[in-house]
């Protein structure tokens, strides 16, 4: 049974969208417009568009008109994965631009989360992270010397838990995050390129391994209008 014409309208659209006619951020053309191409009424068009806005592939804007809705990366809290195995898992390869390596002795807060003696050393990274050519992250990083004495600028600029993983050959096993909103910094705004006045999210983490060690402490910077984050909550 063919599938109702308003349906098969909703799928030209988003046809239309996936290869690029229409762009994040674009307006759709107007319902008198979008009638005549598809040779259908415009309430066939509404409903076409209504079931695209449900998709989350359209947005309609209060006395705007409706657009292609600009979509945001979805980080899902319950899931453990590294910023470059989340951009991979969206076939996109991201780039680690180090603003910062510095061997230092820890603030007093991060050497509380380290759990660290008062004469251990961190490891200090500061790092943007670009997904074609923009911005979407920005991540102060501290890692215990103890654990990673021949961490340089090179591993850093690749995926960290990669060479954790990989390379140290120790298996992680939970990262305990907060996530708050706050304004940013103008340091942190510039290396983001947005507004000082535009709320960004920021995510404390401390990550551990299978034998519980605590093995970094991250404070990362996402843009608002980039990402998102998602939870699922079940009923016991």
């Amino acid at each position: 049974m063919a599938a109702p014409l308003y349906r098969r309208i909703a799928q030209q659209i988003k046809d239309e969208i996936e290869e690029g006619n229409w762009m994040e951020g674009e307006a759709i053309p107007t319902e008198n417009h979008l009638s005549e191409q598809y040779n259908a009424s415009r309430v066939t068009i509404r409903q076409a568009i209504k079931v695209l806005v449900e998709d989350g592939l359209l947005e309609k804007i209060q006395g705007s008109g409706t657009y292609v809705k600009e979509q945001k990366i979805e980080h899902n809290i319950f899931e453990l994965l590294s910023f470059t195995e989340e951009m991979r898992k969206l076939n996109k390869e991201p780039v680690n631009h180090i603003l910062d390596f510095r061997l230092i002795a820890p603030p007093d807060y991060v050497r509380r989360r380290l759990k660290l003696a008062p004469d251990e050393k961190v490891f200090y990274v500061r790092r943007q992270r670009l997904v074609d050519g923009v911005p979407y992250v920005l991540e102060d990083t501290y890692l215990p010397v103890a654990l990673f004495p021949n961490l340089s600028y090179s591993i850093m600029s690749g995926s960290k838990y990669d060479y954790i993983e990989k390379e140290v050959g120790m298996k992680i096993k939970d990262s305990f995050q907060e996530v708050i909103p706050v304004l940013p910094s103008r340091e942190i705004a510039e290396a983001l390129n947005v507004d000082e006045s535009l709320p960004i999210l920021k995510m404390e983490s401390h990550s551990v391994f299978v034998d519980g060690t605590i093995f970094e402490y991250s404070e990362n910077h996402f843009k608002s209008d980039e990402y998102k984050f998602t939870l699922k909550a079940s009923r016991p």
